[in-house]
């Protein structure tokens, strides 16, 4: 009796205790879940649907509550609309100054890329929508650059003019819709000839601009030695990463709130492991920061560029405002049409950026590639990707506009 009694005791005390285990493990689990803010609609995803634009009749928003789609620095979407009250078919683009990242673009050149690409996306918008775009760039004249800041403020990168037309389908719009930026590592097979006859065949309207496709293997190993090296630079400056860090957005009701700017998704992350990332961040936000940050950021980025199979480099002859603007055009038109050929693509700025640390890399860097004499805008990963990457936060359309 008492070895039977004590059997079952110990079974009822086993049983207790998987029951409070279980319980401590659903606590948690709803913790996390709480934290990353997992009953939450994703607002920050609605500018993504084809539909969004549609709630808006002026020709003008309907085109740049698509435009805001664009790939952009950062993921900062420093775009700021003014409509013409006279005139229902004319806009100013504007670089909002309070959106640039002083400590990786120092000289606010990836901000000026990434109005251009804003301007392409809305070119080709525009077309699906049955107008035409007249852009003229810096219609006020240049920035002064010893005044930057005040100066993008007052004067527009861009004005354009839409003129009615028939719209016209064109194979890249429906890319609009799909992220613009993937990260993955990329399988090993080379580029086709194929796919590498029509990238070539991408060209801009401006002269000046040059798109150099590298596939051999040498060359592509010597480019991704340059990356990682950058990433390590990067990496080890404490002003650029406290910038990024303060871009990050841990939760739900962060990605809500702002709607720029970083998170897990960023990395591929979606589905439950993204709730239970989102959760820990929130709960522990010393893990997006200090060396163990520092550590992923440099594995990431070294995992990205050892699986690189090509890169494109666009070169422009002029450094200028409107250069860096159509560089930025250019590169838009190019990436979507390697997404039109199956192709995933990734921005690899960091070699190319102006703060003092990564000069020396930058010059050499210049020295070995810019075959034309002039500045590289853009160093770009691409490759066939070997998996789907979500959708960015995007900022509503109605927060663009100026009075």
């Amino acid at each position: 009796m008492t070895r039977r009694w004590k059997k079952r005791s110990w079974r009822k005390i086993m049983g207790v205790a998987a029951a409070c285990l279980l319980g401590l493990f659903v606590l948690c689990v709803a913790v996390l879940f709480t934290a990353s803010g997992i009953w939450q609609e994703p607002r920050y995803l609605e500018p993504w649907k084809k539909t969004y634009a549609d709630a808006y009749p002026d020709p003008r928003l309907h085109i740049a509550a698509q435009a805001l789609l664009a790939p952009n620095n950062h993921n900062m979407q420093p775009w700021k609309l003014k409509l013409d009250p006279d005139n229902p078919l004319v806009y100013e683009l504007f670089a909002d100054p309070a959106r640039m990242t002083k400590e990786a673009d120092p000289a606010s050149r990836q901000m000026m890329i990434t109005v251009g690409a804003f301007l392409e996306y809305a070119r080709i918008a525009g077309e699906q929508l049955g107008y035409a775009s007249r852009i003229e760039f810096m219609p006020d004249g240049a920035y002064e650059e010893n005044a930057l800041d005040a100066s993008m403020a007052a004067k527009p990168a861009a004005r354009v003019t839409l003129t009615k037309t028939a719209p016209a389908d064109s194979p890249l719009y429906p890319l609009l819709f799909q992220p613009d930026t993937n990260r993955l590592p990329y399988k090993a097979q080379p580029l086709s000839d194929e796919q590498a006859k029509q990238l070539s065949q991408v060209e801009s309207e401006a002269q000046g601009l040059h798109v150099t496709l590298v596939r051999d293997a040498l060359q592509v190993n010597a480019i991704s030695q340059y990356a990682q090296d950058a990433a390590a630079v990067e990496a080890a400056n404490e002003r650029v990463m406290a910038e990024s860090a303060a871009l990050f957005r841990a939760n739900e009701r962060q990605k809500n709130k702002y709607r720029y700017g970083f998170s897990v998704e960023g990395q591929g992350t979606t589905g439950i492991l993204k709730h239970v990332l989102q959760g820990l961040v929130t709960l522990f936000p010393g893990m997006n920061s200090g060396k163990g940050a520092e550590e992923r950021y440099v594995k990431s980025a070294n995992e990205s560029a050892e699986h690189t199979p090509a890169y494109a480099l666009i070169e422009s002859a002029a450094n200028d405002r409107i250069s860096q603007i159509q560089s930025g055009m250019l590169y838009a038109r190019w990436a979507l049409t390697a997404e039109s050929l199956g192709l995933a693509v990734q921005p690899m700025s960091q070699v190319l950026e102006e703060y003092e640390e990564m000069a020396k890399l930058r010059e050499k860097f210049h020295a070995e590639y810019a075959q034309h004499g002039g500045t590289i805008q853009m160093l770009i990963r691409v490759g066939v990707p070997t998996g789907e990457v979500p959708r960015s936060m995007r900022r509503d359309v109605s927060d663009l506009l100026l009075p």
